[in-house]
């Protein structure tokens, strides 16, 4: 941001002296609160050096799983933690990121206890809060500075209080911007501080990612025949040719890159088969991620099988495509020397 800005480069909305002279911005960001409870019995039953060592140990599980999800940790305050995520880097699904990333420190809790209680014969209970909305975020904080400040920051912490201990639990607005979890209506909850209660749901578990655009809502294509054309000429020949072709869809968001690929399938025979998979756009080590995905649905099953069920059933598959008519003799005589024997 430079100093004679006065309008968001993003949303556009206007700055004023102070915005822009302390380095800050407008931003719709994620709230990620997690807490200790007991953590004051904790404080009783160990002496400084082991409640410093069981606290480190905790706080450096949790930072890991809020890192994974792209998540950025602001502090950690006591026995809390607070995560923003959106900050310094925005993303298209940040409140699904922090929703993955507190799904996650509820899944790590065990392995971590696991280790204090073999080390120093205690074990923890967390409850995290998680809301979205639109903060004062800014842009290179000082040591000791807020990284962003708002009221999505109280929500979230409110929330944290009103939870059980291993609940996440977020808001109305969090969990409809995220559109991929399994959520538990808990109400509208009267939060300190708060002039109007705030819906807030119980987070359990994912699920299948969403369909793109409106539910029920479907526009004709307009303006993009030569690009429909064009992916039509690969496929034809391909398909003459029996060997792979590589196309390449890019564009800035919004633009209609999955839109232009769904229309391109709709306008497909019935008789082919199409195999899609996502890139995640979090994680690490996940190159083969799509490979995997695409395998997995052409041979019908699901993420948690059996390395030995995949071996299987990925072999019946290919038995299955050599007996194929389309399947040229080539291939098919190739198929055969691939598949293992039996």
């Amino acid at each position: 941001m430079t100093e004679d800005q006065r309008f968001c480069a993003t949303c556009g909305t206007a700055l004023d002296e102070t915005t822009v002279a302390s380095g800050s911005e407008r931003k719709l960001v994620t709230v990620l609160f997690a807490d200790v409870t007991g953590s004051t019995q904790l404080g009783e039953q160990l002496d400084p050096e082991q409640l410093r060592a069981v606290m480190e140990t905790y706080f450096t599980a949790m930072r890991t799983e809020i890192e994974a999800e792209g998540g950025t940790v602001e502090k950690f305050i006591g026995d809390a933690v607070m995560a923003a995520f959106g900050v310094p880097v925005a993303h298209e699904d940040d409140p699904a990121r922090a929703l993955r990333a507190g799904l996650r420190m509820l899944g790590r809790l065990p392995d971590v206890n696991r280790e204090l209680e073999r080390d120093h014969g205690v074990s923890l209970q967390i409850r995290i809060g998680v809301h979205a909305g639109e903060v004062l975020a800014t842009v290179d904080p000082q040591p000791g500075e807020a990284m962003v400040t708002g009221d999505p920051v109280n929500v979230a912490a409110r929330l944290q209080t009103a939870a059980e201990p291993g609940e996440l639990l977020a808001s109305e607005r969090t969990v409809a911007a995220a559109r991929v979890f399994v959520a538990e209506d808990r109400g509208t909850l009267e939060l300190k501080g708060k002039s109007e209660g705030v819906r807030a749901f119980v987070v359990l578990e994912g699920s299948e990612a969403p369909a793109r655009g409106l539910p029920g809502f479907h526009a004709p294509m307009v303006g993009r025949d030569s690009e429909l054309d064009l992916l039509q000429s690969v496929f034809e020949r391909a398909s003459n040719e029996r060997r792979p072709h590589l196309v390449t869809i890019y564009g800035e968001a919004g633009v209609g890159k999955s839109r232009l690929l769904e229309e391109f399938l709709d306008r497909l025979d019935s008789g082919v088969l199409v195999a899609t998979a996502q890139c995640l756009p979090y994680g690490q080590r996940l190159t083969y991620w799509p490979m995997r995905a695409i395998l997995l649905s052409l041979i019908g099953l699901g993420d948690d099988s059996a390395p030995e069920d995949v071996r299987n059933a990925t072999a019946a598959w290919l038995r299955e495509a050599v007996a194929r008519p389309a399947l040229s003799d080539a291939w098919r005589e190739e198929f055969r020397k691939r598949l293992p024997s039996g």
